[in-house]
């Protein structure tokens, strides 16, 4: 089975792009902080290419900016091939199925372009609370 979770920051605005054949394509990188120090006490970071396709992908280009905190599920992909010089290359990505978006819209994750203003968001709907339940000590089965 071929499956990844990462959490971690864009380490750049998303670029999105489109297809020929007009299908959504979005390329990210998300810098992952490993969860042990080294032996100077300090945390090694691993950076890892993304691609995200169709509606995952706008959603990410539409919600994330540098910084942006995501958790992301997919797969690793991995390709070779070769570059200007003729010399052989290997290029690992993660082909994003699912994100997850971490940080707030208050901290710069917002629903507009980046040069523009943000707008406010309406603040969401609450959930009704639950009504106290008696609790008489009888089992109900």
């Amino acid at each position: 089975m071929n499956k990844v979770f990462l959490t971690g920051n864009l380490t750049r605005d998303p670029e999105l792009t489109e297809t020929a054949s007009g299908v959504s394509v979005c390329h990210f990188a998300i810098a992952v902080n490993r969860s042990y120090t080294n032996g100077d006490g300090e945390r090694q970071t691993d950076f890892f290419n993304c691609t995200a396709w169709r509606g995952v992908a706008d959603s990410i280009a539409r919600y994330c900016r540098k910084g942006s905190k995501v958790a992301v599920t997919g797969s690793i992909q991995i390709r070779n091939y070769e570059d200007n010089k003729g010399n052989r290359q290997t290029s690992v990505d993660v082909i994003t199925q699912d994100c997850e978006f971490l940080t707030s819209p208050k901290r710069g994750s917002v629903d507009t372009a980046p040069d523009s203003a943000p707008q406010q968001r309406p603040a969401p709907a609450r959930k009704a609370q639950m009504s106290t339940f008696d609790d008489d000590g009888d089992i109900p089965f």
